[in-house]
């Protein structure tokens, strides 16, 4: 690879990782709810433990032995997954009986799932082309599904023509972190990147045209009235990677 090559890509993986983190901090102000609550109510630990897993993979996926000179795949990543857990540890702080029995299956789940990736791909496949091969593909898999998750928003908006349950600045930072990744991943070509974050540049894209379309048609809350509880999306993406 080509020192300016490396330089050019370098810079743009740092600034996919600025706004990698900020799509990781934007529940922030949900778990500053919680807390100050002491109770989780209707919120849900699905997308936190969902991204937990992507962010396991796609630390997995950066590691030299999988897929060489992708430290910042690794960075952000590894940044996502301790907000992540952070944000499931709170969760189960305040959560009732159910909710915590359900995190611990899931995260034992997780783990065991992680563990026999990390066991098939070291003893299976001895060169890094294929380890990426076949982490990438799993990888790929995981983050589209955080990229679709959206689409239950989306249908929302177009049903009650209100934008009230689309988080803005998260579609922002959505459609921002599916561009600055799909550019990273054409120096060089990294397929396994490329895919999920130019389908969630498109995802981001279309969320920011429907808000667009109904922002208007919104009714105005008054300032005492409850608002309802934003819904949560999680990336990574990579983000993501």
């Amino acid at each position: 690879m080509k020192h300016s090559l490396i330089i050019t890509r370098n810079v743009i993986g740092a600034i996919g990782n600025v706004i990698s983190v900020f799509l990781f901090t934007s529940p922030m102000p949900t778990f500053i709810e919680i807390y100050k609550k002491k109770r989780v109510e209707e919120y849900k630990a699905d997308p936190y433990l969902a991204t937990t897993m992507n962010c396991m993979l796609w630390v997995f996926y950066g590691m030299p032995f999988v897929h060489p000179h992708s430290p910042l795949v690794l960075s952000t990543n590894a940044i996502g997954l301790t907000i992540e857990l952070l944000y499931i540890i709170t969760f189960f702080i305040y959560a009732d009986y159910n909710n915590r029995m359900k995190v611990i299956r899931w995260i034992a789940v997780e783990f065991i799932f992680m563990g026999i990736v990390v066991l098939v791909t070291m003893l299976c496949f001895q060169t890094t082309q294929r380890r990426s091969l076949f982490v990438g593909i799993l990888c790929v898999i995981f983050c589209l599904g955080m990229y679709v998750s959206p689409l239950t928003v989306m249908g929302k908006v177009i049903k009650t023509k209100s934008v009230t349950y689309m988080p803005f600045w998260l579609s922002v930072g959505s459609l921002a972190n599916g561009i600055i990744w799909t550019i990273y991943a054409f120096l060089p070509l990294d397929q396994w990147i490329l895919i999920p974050n130019g389908l969630g540049t498109l995802s981001g894209a279309t969320q920011l045209i429907l808000y667009a379309c109904y922002y208007k048609s919104t009714p105005k809350q008054d300032d005492d009235e409850k608002k309802p509880n934003q819904v949560q999306l999680s990336f990574n993406g990579k983000s993501l990677a």
